[in-house]
Parts: structure tokens; sequence; C-alpha cells
């Protein structure tokens, strides 16, 4: 049995659909069962990272767990609960989706920083464990949506930084791999996808796949710090946010590395073919 937390996320719901196709034995947990596709072998439960009670049930005759919440402040805690459950019901093996440069400083700003507690947790305990840092998400173009259906520029916030932009499918591969097979136990694997982009680059991806140019607009650092605060993002979300564009907009991810490769035997998609894969969402009704 392995358990699929995150269920309903870009990443955990290919990492679910996956494991079902391989005939494996699923429990898909979240917080909202209605929203995980019903597929044979996949149990559905509800569960909560901040009910323990919840998790002791969910973890409870499962050989391995697959850990992902959330990006935000209270990921220290949702990590440990999780860890200290499947310790608890006897698991095995947990494999862990952190983020590219956790552990790292740059000018300060502390990169990934809310994975670390679950990273050591899992370091220190006596589960066998994986932890995925992958780079930035193809998958994080579609927040343009709105931007491109109206034939406006996008948003950048990065200039001309660069960063090895991956397919989420490709994350949920080496997920599946790690998951199901003792190759890359204590292994940190940095997943990227073949090349550097920045957002003028993947900009141009996408006008290539929709047959018309899509521009860039800058938006200078506090510009962007002043509109989430004017949302109502949280302050520290805002503070992550904009340290993260600065990094980025440094080169500081400008990044490549082989470990899908060497884990999956092919190289990354490309952006392009992500795009090429979504460009219906990027089409007005």
């Amino acid at each position: 049995m392995i358990v699929v937390t995150g269920a309903t996320g870009t990443v955990g719901r290919e990492v679910v659909r996956l494991l079902a196709g391989r005939g494996e034995r699923v429990r898909a947990m979240t917080r909202e069962p209605s929203k995980v596709a019903v597929l044979p072998g996949v149990e559905v439960v509800q569960g909560d990272f901040d009910d323990p009670g919840s998790l002791a049930g969910v973890a409870r005759g499962a050989d391995a767990v697959f850990l992902l919440s959330a990006p935000g402040p209270w990921l220290a805690r949702h990590d440990k609960a999780m860890v200290m459950a499947a310790q608890a019901a006897g698991v095995r093996k947990v494999v862990k989706l952190s983020a590219i440069g956790a552990r790292e400083e740059h000018g300060g700003a502390r990169v990934g920083g809310w994975h670390l507690a679950g990273e050591r947790a899992l370091r220190s305990g006596e589960l066998e464990w994986t932890v995925l840092r992958p780079s930035s998400f193809a998958s994080n173009a579609l927040r343009w949506v709105p931007q491109i259906r109206q034939g406006l520029p996008v948003p950048n916030t990065t200039g001309n930084g660069r960063q090895g932009v991956i397919d989420p499918r490709d994350v949920a591969e080496v997920a599946v791999a790690a998951l199901t097979s003792d190759e890359h136990v204590r292994t940190v694997l940095t997943l990227t996808g073949p090349g550097l982009l920045s957002v003028p680059d993947m900009a141009k991806a996408l006008g290539e796949t929709l047959g018309r140019a899509v521009e860039t607009v800058d938006v200078p650092l506090e510009v962007y710090r002043k509109q989430m605060i004017a949302a109502g993002v949280d302050p520290e979300f805002v503070d992550v946010a904009v340290d993260g564009s600065r990094i980025v907009a440094q080169d500081g991810n400008a990044r490549l590395t082989r470990d899908v490769e060497r884990v999956l035997g092919r190289v990354p998609r490309t952006f392009l073919t992500w795009a090429a894969d979504h460009s219906a969402a990027f089409v007005s009704g």
C-alpha cells in the first residue's frame, strides 16, 4: 500500500494516476475526497495534516508514503506530523517533495526554508527516505492564462533570470520510481528540465504553440510586493515570493542536473512539449 498525500494537486494527482496504472494499491489522502478521480485500486481517504488521528488512520498498513503539502509556514508542522504517523504505523519508506536549493542561502534569503524541518525529520529517523527537489514547474505558466486569453503581456518579476523549468509530470514519474524501488533510498534528487529558460523564453514558446506572439512586461519587485499586499496575501508569503524572484533574476537558480535522466532513463520533457500539451488552457472558450 502506498499513501499519496496532496492527492488533488498537480503532482499528487499524477502520482496517483501513475501508481494505479502500474497496478499498485494506493491510498489517496485529501481533505476533500470528492475531488479525487475514482481509479481501480485507489482508496480515497479523508485526512488532515493538522489532525494527528486522521494521519494515524491514513498511515496504518502502508509500506510507503509520498509526502506533499502545500508550501507555507505550516509546512514544517505538516511534515513532522506525517513522519511521526508513518513511524508509529511501521511505514518503511517516505518520499518527500521538497524544493530546489533547500538548505541554501542567497543574500540572506533562505531558499526552500519551509521544507528544511521536514527534510531533517526524515534524515534523523529510521525511515528509508528520498527527497525530491524540483526546480520551477512548467505549470506555473498557467498563472498567465487570464493575460494570454485577453492578448495582454504576461507579468515578469524575474527579468532575464533563467531556471531549469520542469514538467511536473516528470516529477511525478520520478516520485513513482522512488516509491516503488529501493534504488534511490537516502538520496536527494534535484530535478530540472533539459534547458535553462527565462520568462521571455517561456512566453516565446507559448507563442509558438498558440500561433501568435506572447509578450512580457517587467514588474519591479517593489510593485510586485505592493500588488500582493493589496490582494491580501500573507506578508510571510510576500517576502518569500519577492526573495525568490530576486534570486531567479540574479540567475541564482540557473542550474541543470541529469537526475531525471538517471532515474527515468530518458531526457526530461521540454517546456515546449508541456505548452503544446496544455495549449487549450490558454485559449478562450
